[in-house]
């Protein structure tokens, strides 16, 4: 059972009065601070066959093997295709699979919450992320979460609780879950063997599961390169595109979206909190931006995050992104396009 250290007092709590658990728990909170660990290892504990006497899975009995290995028969966990399938096809092409949950998806556990347990105990059914529900899917859930068999229970995991629909909410019990504090983060990330955990842990807003995503080189090493570039007071733009049209664009924009957040934070709040390695230049370059115009820039990065996959002309997009920044550091405002 692999609880985060930070959740493991909720846990207890939760599952120390499993018998008056509700048939359904939203948990929810930002993206990377261990939510599916959490509902995973609620799941198993409710599972286990032999708990600890706190009320937590043994790791040791059957159920517990069964759980570990994904075969247990009283489990299921549903989760859009783009998560559990493959992304390239036997001859090496990329695969578009969904990024929904679809109602097939709901309906196929008709038989498996109407059906008897098959080890005598609770059943437990895990979705996430279950903003990823479709509206078909949202409404099939419904159905079962209006008239729960005895013995289901509904774990749901929501990165964005507020996409969901107010009638799935209100028939859940939710759970909030808090990210940990930096000291401790920092020190997991460490024992994890990564390198720098504090600057790891700042670049992903204080999420450690995100940030011990990003170990690898190419990751830092890309980062670095465009940060140095567009650090300067005068870079050139299609200079700068060309040097980065292999880099993946999702990093590009996200590493530009953060650079944009700094440059407001410090010229607002006198701090910086994605890139304190780079304090000093976002420092002085926040002096001669104009906030508006920035904010401007950093709501359009954000957008973009949201959208974008796989651009018709990636140079030309990153070409048009940084111009507008150029055109930011320049004239302490300048145009925002958009980029798409």
């Amino acid at each position: 059972m692999n609880v985060l250290p930070w959740h493991k007092i909720e846990l207890e709590r939760l599952i120390g009065d499993k018998g008056r658990l509700p048939h359904a728990l939203l948990m929810h909170g930002r993206q990377g601070i261990g939510k599916l660990l959490f509902a995973r290892a609620l799941a198993q504990s409710l599972l286990c066959e032999n708990p600890a006497s706190s009320g937590l899975a043994c790791g040791r009995c059957a159920a517990c093997g069964w759980f570990d290995s994904a075969n247990h028969p009283d489990f299921r966990l549903i989760e859009p295709a783009s998560l559990t399938e493959p992304t390239e096809d036997e001859d090496g092409r990329e695969k578009k699979a969904s990024l929904q949950i679809i109602i097939e998806q709901i309906r196929e556990l008709a038989d498996f919450i109407n059906i008897s347990s098959h080890r005598g105990g609770p059943k437990v059914v895990l979705i996430h992320p279950a903003e990823a529900l479709n509206p078909h899917a949202a409404n099939a859930l419904l159905k079962s979460l209006e008239e729960p068999p005895a013995g289901v229970h509904f774990l749901m995991v929501a990165h964005r609780a507020h996409y969901l629909l107010p009638t799935i909410k209100s028939r859940c019990q939710l759970v909030a879950l808090a990210g940990p504090e930096p000291g401790p983060a920092i020190e997991w990330l460490r024992a994890q063997g990564v390198p720098d955990p504090a600057l790891a842990l700042a670049q992903t807003g204080n999420s450690p599961l995100l940030a011990r995503q990003l170990a690898g080189q190419d990751y830092w090493q890309q980062r670095d390169f465009l940060l140095q570039r567009i650090a300067e007071r005068t870079f050139d733009p299609l200079l700068v595109a060309e040097q980065i049209r292999d880099y993946p664009v999702q990093h590009v924009v996200n590493w530009l979206q953060k650079w944009t957040f700094d440059l407001i934070f410090q010229k607002s709040l006198g701090r910086v909190r994605y890139n304190p390695d780079y304090a000093t230049q976002i420092t002085a370059l926040s002096a001669r931006v104009e906030p508006l115009s920035a904010l401007r820039l950093h709501r359009e990065t954000v957008r973009l995050q949201r959208v974008i996959n796989h651009p018709l002309n990636p140079r030309l997009f990153l070409e048009q992104l940084l111009l507008d920044y150029a055109g930011l550091l320049e004239t302490g405002g300048g145009r925002v396009s958009q980029a798409t």
